[in-house]
């Protein structure tokens, strides 16, 4: 009994079902953080107290730790599924045939745009959450100056094309991911198969239209 459940639980099922959740929890961390971004548009004042609330607050370390925990047993489980899959592929020069149905482009790319996100993110933390310290006061209350820190980041065309390249490689990723989440834990049925698909498209399309406005915006402003 302890056996079957052990190998149950180390099954490529679960591995996929886990990967699900994490993925669906990683969705919604993209949303709300999209949320939090525009804030931009409402001036310095705004988004920089907004984040100084952030920062401040107790919980911000269990947060982090929990999103990490998150994005690192995502990415973990996706790595080891892609070597189970090839070491299981009985012709390494296996050629993909265009049926019409089936892989897709964005199926077919997924760890190639999960590497582009992972490499994205950690440039991401040493460019904003340790980059450059800028201050600003307001009501007596200092506090970082962030939305200059974003600002001056994207007076670059590069750091903007970068920025922009990186949420295309994220909104081909989501366009699989959230629909396919769906699938590895069981919410799926061929009568929701277009709905969902067809709400992973718009998902998609509003992450990367969302996020990639945020550095034209920003390039815009002039550094002022």
């Amino acid at each position: 009994m302890a056996s079957s459940m052990l190998k149950y639980a180390t099954s490529s099922v679960v591995k996929k079902q886990v990967m699900g959740v994490t993925g669906l929890l990683l969705c919604g961390f993209l949303i709300s953080h999209l949320i939090g971004n525009c804030l931009m548009y409402l001036g310095p004042e705004v988004f920089n107290k907004y984040a100084h609330a952030l920062v401040t607050n107790p919980l911000i370390y269990l947060a982090e730790a929990g999103l990490a925990s998150i994005f690192l047993i995502h990415i973990g489980l996706a790595a080891k599924l892609t070597i189970e899959n090839n070491n299981a592929r009985p012709d390494k020069y296996f050629v993909k045939q265009k049926t019409g149905h089936g892989a897709t482009f964005a199926s077919s790319t997924m760890p190639y745009t999960g590497l582009i996100i992972l490499v994205f993110l950690i440039l991401h933390l040493l460019d904003f959450k340790f980059g450059p310290l800028h201050t600003a006061t307001y009501g007596g209350v200092e506090m970082r100056d962030i939305y200059k820190t974003v600002v001056d980041y994207f007076q670059s065309p590069l750091s903007v094309l970068w920025y922009i390249f990186c949420m295309i490689a994220l909104g081909i990723h989501v366009s699989h991911g959230f629909w396919s989440a769906f699938q590895s834990i069981g919410f799926w049925h061929t009568k929701y198969t277009c709905l969902l698909q067809c709400l992973a498209k718009v998902f998609a399309v509003v992450i990367t239209l969302g996020y990639s406005a945020l550095p034209i915006y920003c390039y815009l402003q002039g550094g002022n």
